[in-house]
């Protein structure tokens, strides 16, 4: 995921190559952009590089197959026309996109976008059970490990999983992601956490543990899409061009908390000062001005775009849709999608890429449970061009 101000270290677990994400220290305040570290982790003993580490998306290892849904039970919304209640109408116009903090998002731009609506909330866990029980699809973390990308590998060790946020015992070194990140044999959307976990009783909460083809295909089944960045943005600032925050100016917790992120010592303690430490019920928060909830902090969301960090020198500047392909300096030949918003795990401490400018990266085969998605419907306009 990514909360992650960028560049994936490479975790070579059990001889396996998984790409962990996160933010650079924001404590730092400028925008760290440093090559790929390399960390191997050997089992049982760890021996790590001494390049410092700036977490980008944690990378699964589980294969893609494009045939992920049970072809009996492949349908779609008994309806041709999406579906769109319980989403927002997010006005067409131009705005500034862009923040100076962060260098993948500069320049800043005059950016247009089309009348759209957006999912008030992320996608939660009764929804995607929903079209789970109606398509069979299986997510990308629920499959086996493929043993022909891997041959080298125990028949043990291609059992399903992800990657799972797990707080250190202590205060730690905040350059060295594997001392919060791990991979948990069994975990899945149905499992965050782990096999031991499980969503009964967060029916409300949204979905984790979805990469980005997962994302993708439930926007398919519904008849939505994943949105743009430039739509994203859009909805986020829900109409305050340049404030700081979703909201306005207000710093976090000023006078409330208007967003699910971290308070406290990252990554060891969370204080719960905005009542939660992990992910929380879709719509705990206030509102934006456009009725979205949850578009700073609670699970970082899948976009439609791929990532790379010059993606806003390009010239296209009404209705962009990204780059045509992906390119990440600090682990090139990765493809990684943008994701946006942040999460419970971002904190002016650690990560500030909560804030509306702020961008993600991850690996398109990657889930972890700290990152969810949202969908858009596209509305035809006749003002675009004026």
């Amino acid at each position: 995921m990514k909360l992650f101000n960028h560049h994936t270290p490479l975790l070579l677990l059990f001889g396996c190559t998984i790409a962990l994400t996160g933010c650079s220290p924001s404590s730092r305040h400028v925008d760290h952009t440093p090559s790929a570290p390399s960390l191997v982790v050997h089992t049982p003993s760890t021996e790590l590089a001494k390049d410092t580490l700036v977490e980008s998306a944690p990378r699964a290892l589980n294969t893609p197959d494009a045939n992920a849904i049970d072809p009996a039970k492949q349908i779609s919304r008994p309806d041709s026309q999406p579906l769109l209640e319980n989403m927002v109408q997010i006005p067409e116009g131009w705005f500034t996109m862009g923040q100076e903090e962060f260098s993948d998002a500069l320049p800043k731009r005059r950016i247009w976008v089309d009348c759209f609506w957006m999912d008030a909330t992320e996608v939660t866990n009764e929804q995607f059970a929903h079209f789970v029980d109606q398509t069979g699809y299986v997510t990308l973390a629920e499959r086996p490990i493929d043993p022909v990308q891997f041959p080298n590998l125990k028949a043990s060790q291609l059992e399903p999983g992800s990657i799972v946020f797990t707080p250190s015992e202590g205060p730690v070194s905040l350059d060295n992601h594997t001392q919060w990140w791990q991979w948990v044999k069994g975990a899945s959307w149905k499992h965050p956490e782990g096999p031991k976990s499980s969503i009964e009783g967060r029916e409300r909460h949204p979905v984790l543990q979805v990469a980005w083809a997962d994302a993708v295909a439930y926007a398919t089944w519904a008849g939505k899409l994943l949105p743009t960045e430039a739509q994203w943005e859009r909805a986020a600032r829900g109409g305050f061009d340049q404030k700081e925050f979703c909201w306005g100016d207000d710093k976090p917790g000023t006078p409330r908390w208007q967003a699910n992120i971290w308070q406290g010592s990252f990554p060891d303690s969370n204080s719960r000062a905005d009542g939660y430490v992990a992910a929380a019920p879709v719509g705990s928060f206030p509102s934006n001005a456009y009725g979205l909830f949850d578009m700073s902090g609670n699970v970082w969301e899948w976009c439609a775009d791929w990532y790379r960090p010059d993606a806003y020198f390009l010239k296209e500047l009404r209705n962009p849709k990204g780059p045509d392909s992906s390119h990440d300096p600090a682990e090139p030949g990765t493809p990684k999608r943008v994701q946006r918003g942040g999460s419970y795990l971002c904190s002016d401490v650690y990560c500030r890429r909560y804030v509306p400018g702020g961008r993600g990266k991850q690996d398109v085969e990657s889930a972890t449970n700290h990152v969810g998605f949202r969908c858009v419907v596209l509305i035809e306009t006749k003002h675009a061009n004026q």
